[in-house]
């Protein structure tokens, strides 16, 4: 009964080291079918040594011999940087963090180049960040964080080689000064900004004045544009009148000439000239008319013969 029993426990336990073995074939048969995605590769070993990169598609490796090391994703990805202190160059204390931006690009250098080529990415990021920061002052590194980038990302990019990765950019998000230097800052920011709007209300005000100015100008200027060329229009409008009556002056005259030259034109006008000088004797007799004789009116014969008419002729007339 014994030895029933015991040859009974060890045809158990062959079926179960069998069976055991059976599982672990099938699993690893199942294990050696390997589908790789897209943007992936496969590192594959054989009896660990690297044997070969497997791209996407479908391949079988060799069970118990073949087994996949490393999975590399060819995608672009973004590295957080931890935020870290650095000192500037006028020893002021800041905390800079930031993203690196690298794709794998060499799968079996990014395997074997490196034991983590995140961690030495970002460990390599920080202490550059901190020796580019020494060389500048505060205030520089607010304003060429573009030139702290890029020398980042040179240093990363030579390392990088080495490590089958490519670094594309890196970003700084946050550069944090302690509280008192962001006290005095936001200070100085404060009173600039004041000086600017003093400088600015200056400025309006003078340009207020100078366009008055300029306006009063402008208006006196017109105004004495204007009296000129009023004075012009009526000094043209009187030289106009004076040639209109010239003109007919000239003209009376040539047809006085004309009518003199006609026959008894001579009698005609010393007739009117009696005529007019007898008239003008009528306001002798007004207290407001003021007269000059040129000749003693008790003589009126001898007056009238000076003008070449007699007495009958003029009664006649």
């Amino acid at each position: 009964m014994f030895e029933f029993a015991t040859s009974r426990i060890y045809d158990y336990f062959n079926v179960v080291v069998w069976g055991i073995l059976f599982m672990i074939v099938i699993l690893q048969f199942f294990r050696s079918i390997r589908i790789v995605p897209t943007m992936k590769v496969y590192i594959v070993e054989r009896l660990g040594r690297y044997h070969t990169t497997l791209g996407p598609g479908f391949h079988v490796l060799i069970p118990f011999f073949d087994r996949v090391a490393y999975i590399q994703d060819l995608k672009e990805e973004s590295i957080a940087v931890p935020p870290q202190e650095c000192f500037t160059s006028d020893n002021v204390q800041v905390e800079v963090d930031g993203v690196i931006y690298i794709s794998v690009i060499e799968p079996v250098s990014a395997s074997y180049g490196v034991t983590d080529y995140r961690y030495a990415a970002i460990q390599l990021a920080q202490t550059t960040t901190r020796s580019v920061i020494g060389t500048l002052d505060l205030d520089r590194t607010f304003e060429e964080r573009d030139v702290i980038s890029s020398k980042i990302v040179n240093v990363l990019a030579d390392a990088g080689a080495a490590w089958g990765i490519k670094v594309h950019r890196y970003e700084i998000k946050n550069i944090v000064p302690p509280p008192t230097v962001k006290n005095a800052m936001e200070q100085q920011v404060t009173a600039e900004r004041e000086g600017r709007a003093i400088v600015a209300r200056s400025e309006g005000e003078k340009q207020s004045r100078i366009n008055r100015s300029e306006g009063s100008k402008m208006e006196l200027v017109n105004i004495s544009e204007g009296e000129m060329q009023r004075r012009i229009n009526e000094a043209e409008g009187k030289a106009e009148e004076i040639v209109a009556i010239a003109d007919a002056t000239a003209e009376s005259i040539r047809l006085l000439a004309e009518a003199i030259n006609c026959p008894g034109g001579e009698d005609a006008l010393r007739l009117q000239l009696s005529k007019r000088y007898l008239s003008q004797l009528a306001f002798l007799g007004s207290p407001r008319t003021t007269v000059l004789l040129p000749a003693d009116i008790t003589r009126l014969d001898q007056l009238l013969a000076s003008l070449g008419l007699t007495s009958e002729s003029a009664a006649g007339k």
